[in-house]
């Protein structure tokens, strides 16, 4: 597969859509030895603000000499500005490189009977399996949908859930109320880490508070 050939198969793979939900995800990882096992990472989940906060922290860790993968969605300027390394984008040389392995995996698990993965899903697992064959310190990530049920939440490792501004949104697949969506977005949150949030409604802040106090780790509420 060359690079061509990569951005075809990525136009073709978008009519697998979009579903929440971990068993696609966890089957491809699977595939791919689980390379998400092996990474450290920074999740961020919220309704604004989850891509300015991402490209902050993954700053700051970078001037500190770590090396630092990135995972955005949606992309501004090319598909490629999904998955990057202190800043760099995957290069056109190692995206169908790793898109075809990805296919492999996809066109096993068709096979064994089971869904093909979304496109999501897919670019999760290539940007996991990238950055632990790129061994990378840290992996700064937002979810692309909600949290909890967010391809992103197959993670384990999570050293820092940050939640930025939650307010309403995608009710059709999150919830009818704001306390339903922040339940959904607390999803993120993993014994072990740090939580930081920033000023949120008292009914959030609170769905927040009892998430951290159920997993017995440290919240840090910004203003």
């Amino acid at each position: 597969m060359n690079y061509k050939e990569a951005v075809e198969y990525i136009e073709e793979v978008q009519v697998y859509g979009s579903v929440l939900g971990l068993e696609n995800i966890k089957a491809l990882c699977e595939k791919l030895g689980n390379p998400q096992k092996d990474l450290k990472f920074i999740h961020i989940a919220g309704t604004n603000g989850k891509g300015s906060v991402l490209a902050f922290v993954s700053t700051v860790l970078k001037a500190a000499g770590y090396k630092v993968g990135r995972y955005i969605s949606p992309t501004i300027t090319e598909y490629r500005e999904r998955i990057q390394i202190n800043q760099r984008m995957i290069s056109k040389k190692d995206l169908p490189v790793y898109m075809e392995r990805i296919k492999e995996a996809c066109d096993a698990l068709v096979e064994e009977g089971k869904s093909h993965p979304t496109p999501f899903e897919m670019e999760t697992a290539l940007g996991f399996l990238y950055f632990k064959e790129k061994n990378c310190d840290f992996v700064v990530l937002e979810t692309g949908l909600g949290g909890i049920t967010d391809a992103t939440n197959i993670i384990d490792n999570t050293v820092l859930a940050i939640l930025t501004s939650i307010s309403r949104d995608h009710m059709g697949f999150l919830g009818n109320s704001l306390e339903e969506i922040a339940k959904k977005k607390t999803g993120i949150i993993k014994e072990g880490c740090v939580a930081v949030t920033a000023g949120q409604t008292p009914e959030v802040t609170d769905i927040i508070k009892k998430a951290c106090y159920e997993k017995k780790i440290p919240l840090l509420v910004g203003d």
